[in-house]
Parts: structure tokens; sequence; C-alpha cells
């Protein structure tokens, strides 16, 4: 028997207590029963995400999310700057010029943070930008863009929606959507917010809603005017996903009992220790720079592929982790440190890549960095 530990960027593992409530028979979505199990999920993402806005709920996954903070805001032909700092910035930008939007980009070398001044500098060249995208976990790379500071930027163009994907930072970092002044954040239910895949949430700012009436870009199913008006009577637009907002319900009281200070302590603490334990045996992060509390990207040693380290750790020893993406693809892997994980599954994954590694001849002495992650994560 070969027992199953998910350390993956997502999905992520989802709590006995979810899954259970997730049990219970199927209620109808315009049902009386299911009014207030989406009242109190809407309430618990308002806290979550740190606003008294309406933060809306679509079966999608994040990726649609995506689109709708794109067709629901702009017209064809809107100038627009996205900060492209891996797959997921490449993502946007896919995105925005689907539905004709003008892209300018900021590249940013993967394992980096963007530098605030390069969009303050874009933004006081071009003043007819009308939004700036970008990732607040950058997945693919294990890095943490500054959104406070980007915030602070953007909100001092009236005309300028600032635009966040927060899929997999929503838990895993404080973002302050009122206070830093977010137009519109996307988060995704299978990271974070320990559920399976398929529900996406987006928060909406006033500034935002007065650009959604006049966008002429075409929109059906992410129709979040729509959204707004059934959200207001505790239902959604089209037939809603019920068991997953009954475990939605479930998984923001979980975090709400735990305290939003401590669930981001709990992060901080756990990926410190990722990152300590890794280094200890002498590997090096792919984020030079700013690394995400959701994730840790590792460099391969040289003459080891990063893919392969993916490979062994599930086939041999049950860890289902991550490998590299496109260009990072065989030089790196990741472990995620997101939702549902404590300090036991960090040092199982720390144990898992020292046999991995020795086993493929790289010179590891065993418990090196399991030491010191026991060391780090000790109350």
């Amino acid at each position: 028997m070969l027992k199953r530990y998910l350390l993956a960027p997502g999905p992520t593992p989802v709590p006995s207590e979810v899954l259970l409530a997730m049990a219970t028979p199927v209620i109808h979505h315009r049902s009386p029963d299911f009014l207030p199990v989406l009242d109190s999920a809407k309430k618990g993402l308002q806290w979550l995400y740190q606003t008294k806005k309406d933060v809306l709920i679509l079966c999608s996954t994040g990726t649609g999310g995506m689109v709708g903070a794109v067709n629901n805001f702009f017209n064809h032909g809107d100038k627009v700057l996205v900060i492209n700092g891996g797959k997921f910035g490449e993502r946007w930008t896919k995105i925005c010029q689907s539905y004709g939007l003008k892209v300018e980009e900021i590249i940013v070398e993967w394992g980096y943070a963007v530098r605030p001044e390069m969009v303050e500098e874009k933004l006081k060249k071009d003043q007819g930008i009308k939004g700036v995208f970008v990732q607040a976990s950058e997945t693919s790379t294990g890095v943490y863009h500054d959104i406070n500071a980007l915030a602070s930027i953007v909100k001092r163009y009236e005309d300028t929606l600032f635009i966040v994907d927060a899929i997999s930072a929503l838990v895993a970092h404080d973002l302050r959507t009122d206070e830093w002044g977010i137009d519109i954040m996307v988060g995704g239910s299978q990271k974070g917010v320990m559920l399976p895949p398929g529900l996406a949430f987006v928060s909406v700012s006033e500034k935002a809603w007065e650009k959604a009436e006049t966008s002429k870009l075409p929109k059906f199913y992410f129709n979040f005017k729509k959204e707004r008006e059934n959200l207001a009577k505790n239902q959604t637009n089209f037939t809603s996903p019920v068991t997953l907002i009954i475990g939605l319900n479930e998984s923001l009281k979980m975090l709400q009992a735990e305290g939003l200070e401590n669930v981001y302590k709990r992060h901080e603490m756990l990926a410190h220790a990722t990152r300590m334990a890794v280094q200890a045996l002498g590997l090096e992060l792919y984020s030079k720079e700013s690394p995400s509390n959701a994730l840790t990207a590792i460099m391969a040693p040289p003459g080891i592929d990063g893919q392969a380290v993916y490979k062994n750790l599930r086939e041999k020893y049950g860890i289902t982790a991550a490998g590299g993406q496109d260009r990072a693809r065989g030089k790196i892997f990741r472990i995620a440190h997101l939702g549902y994980v404590d300090r036991f599954d960090i040092i199982t994954a720390i144990a898992g890549i020292e046999m991995v590694l020795k086993g493929m001849g790289y010179p590891v002495k065993l418990g090196t960095g399991v030491a010191i992650a026991e060391e780090l994560l000790m109350d």
C-alpha cells in the first residue's frame, strides 16, 4: 500500500469536515434550504477578502474568473498593462488579446518580482491604460508580487483598474482588498480555500462596477452584472454548484475559527521552514526574491531532471508535488504549503525529497533538511 500525500499547488487537500458536509443530500439551488447556505458563504468570502463589497461566486475554475475580469469591464481596443513573470502572467495576456484588448507587457524574468516603479513609469507615460493585470502569487515560479505597493500606484489613476489574480495567494497572503484599493481580485476553490476544483470568486470595487456600465464586450455565462443581481437574493445566475458551496461554507467556518492572522502566520511558518530545509540540503530556490508563501519552487541539482524528482516523489513515496512549466520544465520541482497543510506534511515532503535525491545519486545526508524543518516547526 502506498499512502498518498497531496502537496501540489492545486488541487490541495480537502479536510474531512468539508468532505462530510459535501456528502449531505443534494438540495435544489432555488429552494429555501439553500438561501442561508449561500448567504453564509457570501459573508464568509467578504471576511476572507477583507472587503465590504460583493464577492461573486462562479461555477468555474479560477480561469473563468480571470475571463470575467476582462470581458465585464473593458472594450475592444482598450489599452491594458500586463505584468508577465510566468505562465499565469502569460494567461492574462492571452485572455486580454482574445477579447481584442491592446496589451502592453512588463516582462519580468522568471524567479523575480516586478519592480513597482516600472508600473508607475508605464502609467505616467501612457495615461490611456485602462487596466493593470498581475498575479499576486505566480504559481509557475513561486514568486509573490508586492500587491500593496502596486495598488498604491494604480489607484492614483482614476481611469485605470487594478486586477489581481490571487488564485494561489488567497489565504496564503494577507490581501486587503478594500484598504489597498484592489478593484478586481480573482480566487479559486482548489487552493487555499481547501475545496475541490469548480468555484471561482471575484471581488469587484465600485470603481470597477462603473466601468462595467460601459463595457460592450460579449458576455453570457460570465455576466457579472447578472451575477451581482442574483447574489443580492442569495442565488447565482445559473444553476448553483450547491455541493461545492455547502463545502465552501464549511471551509470558511474552519478558517474563521482559526482566525485570519493565524492563517497567515501558519502559511508563513510552513513556507519559511520549507525554504530553509531545502537550502540546508544545498538546493537553491527558483524564486530569487519575494518567495510566495503558497509554494516553494526548488532548483533541481545539476545533472538531475526536476521532472524526474517530481515523478519519483509520486511513484516511490506517494507525494504529489509539481514539476516545472514551460521554460522551467526539468529545471525545478515545486512543493506547496497551501490550505489544509500542517507541519507534519512539510516534514514528510522534506523527507521524501531527501530520499529521492539520494536515490538519484545526489550527495545528501538523510535527515539534514528534516532536522531544520523540525526545529523551525516546533512550538
